[in-house]
């Protein structure tokens, strides 16, 4: 039940559903005469608008998650990899087949790079259908496929097609790797996405080592305007919105026991 309340509870609060609805308000408080709450309405819905397009509000918002989880040195051994669903676009998958990548596909490139290089670890695919999709193969399949089709043996790879969220990827994930004492386990995913990754994974009490990838911000961005992508601004405000409400709601909801999970003094 909670990965689909938390999906609808975004569909309407993430920033272009605030905008809409704003500007509906506004529009029907004009219609009923309210004219300054109507004008104010579509002001603000107008402000969120800009500042979200034409600021760089989405990257500075999204840089202390992104940098909470240094990449470490490369271990020399690497028993598994658990790499977490977002990376395909299952609608074009479901479809055509093959295995599109979506705009996280860095996660399963940077996964493929370490399993060609370590050719003694597992791959833990932690990737279903998302919670609102019913019609959608899940994404498992299809990046399961691209590792197949560049050359991973295909003994090496366990799928998880049934996780909705990442509280369930790493509840099943722990289960399918069979971890055992002394291992070397890797948990790749966006940057963004680690530290409620990496809380979820500890509740879960699978020892894994951050390994962060997808970044979308430099971390070098201030306050200001950003005029050009105004739709890679949205989406980029939409994600580190989302991110920080998932954070909060898994803390109030006891699913984390962090507000922000970080490294561990000795490790991660």
């Amino acid at each position: 039940m909670f990965a689909y309340l938390t999906r609808i509870f975004w569909l309407v609060a993430q920033p272009l559903s605030v905008i809409m609805l704003l500007g509906l308000a506004g529009l029907g408080l004009m219609a009923l005469r309210r004219r300054r709450l109507g004008a104010t309405a579509l002001v603000l819905a107008l402000g969120v608008l800009a500042l979200c397009a034409y600021t760089t509000i989405g990257y500075v918002v999204i840089a202390p998650l992104e940098g909470r989880f240094v990449r470490p040195a490369e271990p020399a051994r690497i028993d598994g990899i658990v790499v977490l669903g977002g990376g395909m676009d299952g609608e074009v998958n479901t479809v055509r087949g093959g295995f599109e990548l979506g705009r996280s596909g860095d996660r399963l490139v940077e996964t493929l790079r370490l399993a060609l290089t370590h050719p003694e670890a597992r791959i833990v695919i932690a990737a279903g259908a998302a919670a609102l999709t019913t019609d959608q193969e899940p994404e498992a399949h299809a990046a399961r496929r691209f590792f197949e089709a560049l050359g991973i043996d295909p003994s090496r790879i366990v799928i998880d097609d049934k996780s909705r969220n990442t509280e369930e990827n790493a509840t099943f994930a722990k289960a399918l790797a069979g971890a055992q004492d002394g291992q070397t386990w890797l948990l790749v995913t966006s940057a963004f996405h680690m530290p409620r990754a990496v809380g979820l994974f500890r509740r879960a009490a699978f020892d894994v080592v951050a390994w962060p990838a997808d970044y979308l911000a430099s971390g070098a961005e201030s306050p200001g305007i950003k005029l050009d992508q105004a739709a890679e601004n949205i989406a980029v405000a939409t994600l580190a919105f989302r991110e920080w409400a998932g954070l909060a709601g898994y803390r109030l909801t006891g699913r984390i026991d962090e507000w922000l999970p970080g490294p561990l003094e000795n490790g991660d």
